[in-house]
């Protein structure tokens, strides 16, 4: 199977992943084919890129971080429990939400051993094929790829327990945003802005007399927007004064948000995401955290069709943990965009002289310079 933008898929091509809902819903299963109602359909509901099935890659699977079973289950736990929030008293002194510290630290468990089981382990897009990722996807985008991390930096497992659950709860505040601002399909107004930031006010004030929550769990929740220099909120705190795991996932957070569509922007892909990280290294996050992110991120996704420094182009058909930037790709087109007679692989972390050049969509001159 293959990547494609939505915008190139045609009648007649079938799925070659499912198409999950944000509530963990299956809307469409593997080899469903596509109409122009579906496709329609699947560009309204914020889905920009689909596995489709091709003969040339038909053999290509996917890896995945997480299964999709699990990754239906810890939905329907985040999905249940957010809206119980939702739709409880708003931060009324004395109420507390008991039922929290269970819930997620079931997710947090079914999380840890699906990572822990995957040696060599990498991050990997989970927004595809993911409808309407505002809030209950994006906080398991957030906890899974902090919690990798976490193993790759060396935590213990109560210590990956506090970050995957201050990942896994980071937003829990924009529970208590009104829905007309959280959903609200246009720019927000600065008045808005301003009320969508108070969500980080919210969570740790929802968190930190939680029972069997530890309170630094709260306080990822009320950092993870504060940056170095001081220019994030709440409080615009510098360096040392955010706490460790807050950086985390302020990072995973800002990355997830990038490659997620949005009403105003299509995507990003890792690649481009990673140079954006790259920008604020210094300023915004931690110089040594954004280089272990970029070593534990798989930049171009399985499937995505590339164009090389030789001309010709294929797809991505495996990755290389030690070099995540150069994997292994299927050569299909010569450089004229010919089909070759006689396809043929070729490992980049083995031949340094061969580089990606562009993500590139051959087939209808869509092309991302590197």
């Amino acid at each position: 199977m293959r990547l494609v933008p939505i915008v190139l898929c045609r009648p007649g091509m079938r799925l070659g992943k499912r198409i999950i809902s944000e509530e963990g819903i299956i809307l469409l299963g593997e080899h469903m084919e596509l109409t122009e109602k579906l496709i329609f359909r699947l560009r309204q509901s914020g889905i920009n890129f689909v596995y489709i099935e091709d003969s040339l890659t038909s053999d290509i699977v996917v890896p995945e971080l997480i299964s999709d079973e699990t990754r239906i289950r810890a939905l329907d736990k985040i999905r249940t429990t957010f809206k119980d929030m939702m739709n409880a008293p708003k931060l009324r002194s004395g109420v507390t939400y008991p039922y929290i510290a269970k819930q997620f630290k079931q997710v947090m468990t079914m999380v840890m051993d699906e990572i822990g089981s995957h040696k060599d382990a990498m991050i990997m897009l989970m927004n595809i094929g993911v409808v309407d990722s505002y809030l209950f996807q994006h906080s398991l985008n957030v906890c899974i790829y902090t919690t990798l991390l976490g193993m790759a930096h060396g935590y213990n497992q109560e210590e990956l327990m506090k970050l995957g659950m201050g990942a896994l709860l980071h937003d829990v505040g924009k529970t208590q945003v009104p829905a007309s601002i959280l959903l609200k399909p246009g720019a927000l107004t600065d008045e808005e802005f301003d009320e969508m930031k108070r969500h980080t006010d919210h969570g740790f004030y929802l968190l930190k007399d939680e029972p069997n929550i530890p309170l630094i769990v709260a306080h990822c929740a009320y950092q993870h927007h504060e940056r170095l220099d001081g220019s994030g909120y709440p409080r615009g705190i510098r360096g040392h004064e955010i706490h460790e795991y807050a950086k985390w996932i302020g990072l995973v957070d800002s990355y997830d948000a990038m490659t997620t569509s949005r009403v105003y922007r299509a995507p990003m892909l890792p690649h481009q995401a990673i140079e954006e990280l790259y920008v604020g290294t210094g300023t915004l996050y931690e110089q040594s955290m954004v280089q272990l992110f970029r070593d534990k991120v798989v930049i171009y996704p399985v499937g995505l069709t590339v164009q090389l420094n030789t001309g010709e182009s294929g797809v991505v058909v495996d990755t290389n943990s030690t070099f995540p930037h150069r994997p292994i790709i299927r050569v299909l087109y010569n450089e004229a965009g010919e089909i070759l007679a006689a396809p043929y692989e070729i490992d980049l972390s083995k031949h340094l002289s061969t580089m990606i050049i562009q993500v590139n969509f051959s087939d209808t001159g869509m092309t991302a310079k590197i």
